[in-house]
């Protein structure tokens, strides 16, 4: 139905007339906002940094736990164990001064009863098929062998690759071949002294594995010497 006479519709005429009664809208300087945009990520900050303080000690004390049940396992359970600092080359029981010790690369120096060293946990990383390999291993400098290997982190594929982890017959493999390690197809390392057997259908993941213990034993290999002839041998 149309309008006569040119008038606005009832609805227009009294929807322009309660705008025409509203109040105007607050004057709000932008600095009153910048100084409440300001107050608010503050205020965030605070609570962040009060709950990472409040839960940093619990997760470093967790990582520690962790690390240790880590170093007993792969040592075959030493009587007792130290931390040395890897800094120029050499390894030393303290940290360089003014350096963060949670930030420097460490090694595990095990004992037995006796107090004679019976080798070195030493953790290492490197590129597996998926993500970064983080693992830890056993190593006798003396007889240039390993003695255990443990994977702390990895995300490869499951069900393939995460086998370098969950395969204890893999895992075991690590206990006695000397360095540097040579990964076989299975069964076929008899009488080399060198040889793991390689994971089938997981070999790029366990190739992953074999390169970072090689590398990190070849990078580290003068600073364990040294410190195996300072101490007196590792056996």
């Amino acid at each position: 139905m149309s309008v006569s006479g040119g008038h606005a519709p009832k609805s227009a005429s009294l929807s322009t007339e309660m705008a025409a009664d509203a109040p105007p809208p607050p004057d709000v300087r932008p600095s009153r906002l910048i100084l409440i945009l300001c107050s608010f990520g503050a205020a965030c900050g605070l609570a962040l940094a009060l709950a990472f303080e409040w839960t940093q000690p619990r997760i470093d004390a967790h990582q520690a736990m962790l690390t240790e049940a880590a170093v007993r396992e792969v040592l075959r359970g030493p009587d007792h164990f130290t931390p040395l600092y890897v800094s120029g080359g050499t390894l030393t029981a303290t940290a360089p001064a003014g350096a963060d010790p949670a930030k420097l690369d460490r090694v595990f120096v095990g004992y037995d009863q006796s107090g004679k060293a019976i080798g070195f946990a030493i953790p290492a990383s490197g590129p597996g098929f998926q993500d970064n390999l983080k693992l830890i291993f056993g190593y006798d400098p003396a007889t240039e062998q390993l003695i255990g290997m443990k994977l702390v982190d990895q995300r490869e594929t499951p069900g393939i690759g995460d086998r370098i982890e969950k395969d204890l017959a893999f895992v075991q493999e690590f206990a006695g071949p000397r360095t540097p390690i040579e990964g076989v197809k299975a069964g076929r390392g008899q009488g080399n002294a060198h040889a793991v057997d390689m994971i089938t259908g997981a070999t790029i993941s366990s190739r992953a594995v074999i390169a970072i213990i090689n590398k990190r034993v070849q990078a580290l290999a003068p600073a364990l010497q040294n410190y195996t002839q300072q101490q007196g041998g590792a056996r």
